[in-house]
């Protein structure tokens, strides 16, 4: 029922950045790579065709991204990884994926994936490096294989233990068994980490860039929680199949430190910037935008206000917000109406909780077919509009823990702003970017968080996109990321 999910929604908004699969790099102790020349640079690439695993994969963040400039620096650091690393003949090759989310991935096939939005996040060759080292890791120690295996096991017992035990003592059994993969994963990471930071040092590069990398990783997760106000995600957990983000900085510093000081190694800074200035920032066009309040789908055609004080997060699943602390809640999403199904009989047939029929009122919202209503379901009270736009029906449901009649006139008022885009005004939504730019004399970090176009606390997401602890005065000359329109 929609209720349930967006009072999860109010609850735990933050976790839709939870890093699905092998997300970034965790690092663990290494050894110190072996004296020898650094490899010349080869660009190495799987001579398979694509498989639906890939396009599967791929799809699920957006599709590949194209930027050349990105493509060719990546290509070329991945080819010095490959060449440093245990078995230098293993054929990679590294995709950019349209997706704001931070992630990386590999598969068996030596196929390396990372999102534009680790892009953005990382500042420097040696953080990038220390990624695809990572995922480098997981393919030359047959992780995949082993986890497959695991998982297998691991779906014997519990199905085993559901047939033959009672329930209590076969719930018992079956966490124990949760737990003990967790612990498996969690070690295939460490053993990951392992391999990334030698191989990170034998290409060169700084092996201390994986720390830093994971301190932006760490630094996001709280911002993030920080906007939705909700707990940090990125707690100790038994449960979990990755290591906590401090446990991963801790042990990435230790790993590098056996290495040598800092300031060994590249880090490559400068270079790096260069071949992602320009890359799209945050939400695609094709996946509809939020600038502040408001949410666009210009492939849809459509525009939306949000009420004052609520923050947007556009999932793949339904753009959802929150406000007051979490005391409200939206969320809106399409479906697909059988033809001739009137909007007040779909608001009643049975897909949210509480509806009250007297409730609802046709109405039209200009100039489209809608209907309004209210419903109660436990604690939480809801204002809900359905929208007939083309084949397709919105939803915009507001949910608060009690509904005055100045609340209900806000999220009535949000309702009404419903409506078609122009032409001209979808052209004109393009994806932010990052724009590269040198500080001046004088500069500080309030100056340069005033030109961000990103609306929502614009100085913290400018010194996390830098890797800067604190405001202040900047290094005059030194190349800085910004996100313009």
């Amino acid at each position: 029922m929609i209720s349930r999910s967006l009072v999860r929604a109010a609850a735990s908004l933050v976790t839709a950045l939870a890093l699905s699969g092998c997300a970034t790099i965790e690092l663990d102790s290494a050894v110190t790579p072996v004296p020898g020349p650094t490899p010349a640079p080869q660009i190495v690439a799987p001579a398979t065709p694509v498989s639906a695993e890939q396009k599967r994969l791929a799809a699920m963040f957006g599709g590949a991204y194209a930027f050349p400039p990105a493509e060719t620096y990546i290509n070329t650091v991945l080819g010095k990884l490959a060449a440093a690393g245990d078995k230098p003949a293993q054929a990679y090759k590294v995709t950019i994926l349209n997706s704001p989310v931070v992630n990386a991935f590999a598969l068996p096939s030596g196929d390396l994936f990372v999102t534009r939005g680790l892009l953005a996040l990382a500042n420097d060759t040696s953080e990038l490096a220390a990624v695809m080292a990572h995922e480098i890791g997981h393919v030359t120690a047959g992780h995949a294989q082993l986890r497959a295996e695991t998982e297998k096991n691991h779906a014997l017992v519990v199905n085993a233990t559901k047939r033959l035990l009672p329930g209590e003592r076969s719930q018992q059994i079956t966490e124990v068994n949760q737990r003990t993969f967790a612990n498996f994963s969690r070690l295939q990471e460490f053993e990951a980490d392992q391999i990334g930071v030698r191989n990170t040092a034998a290409a060169g590069y700084d092996p201390y860039g994986a720390a830093r990398f994971l301190t932006s990783l760490g630094r996001s997760i709280t911002l993030r929680a920080a906007l939705f106000n909700q707990r940090e995600a990125d707690q100790p957990d038994l449960m979990s199949t990755h290591p906590s983000t401090p446990e991963r900085i801790a042990r990435a510093t230790a790993a590098a430190r056996q290495i040598g000081a800092p300031g060994i190694g590249d880090a490559g800074r400068n270079d790096y910037l260069a071949a992602i200035d320009g890359i799209d920032f945050g939400d695609s066009p094709a996946d509809g935008v939020i600038r502040g309040r408001r949410f666009s789908h210009p492939r849809f055609g459509f525009t939306f206000d949000a009420p004052d004080g609520f923050v947007l997060e556009n999932t793949p699943q339904a753009v959802l917000g929150v406000a007051d602390g979490g005391a409200q809640a939206l969320r809106f999403d399409s479906v697909h109406v059988d033809t001739g199904t009137a909007l007040d009989a779909y608001l009643q047939s049975g897909w949210i909780e509480g509806l009250l029929p007297a409730s609802i009122q046709s109405t039209a919202i200009n100039g489209l077919p809608a209907a309004t209503a209210t419903a109660r379901s436990g604690e939480w009270s809801f204002r809900v509009a359905v929208i007939q736009l083309g084949a397709d029906v919105y939803r915009l449901i507001f949910a608060a823990r009690d509904l005055p009649t100045t609340l209900d006139q806000q999220y009535s008022a949000s309702i009404n702003t419903f409506r078609r885009m122009s032409t001209a005004e979808a052209a004109k939504l393009r994806a932010l970017r990052i724009k590269v730019i040198a500080a001046a004399a004088g500069d500080t970090a309030q100056d340069m968080a005033r030109r961000m176009a990103s609306a929502d606390r614009p100085l913290d997401q400018f010194l996390l996109l830098n890797g800067l602890e604190k405001s202040g005065p900047l290094e005059a000359g030194q190349k800085y990321k910004i996100v313009e329109e």
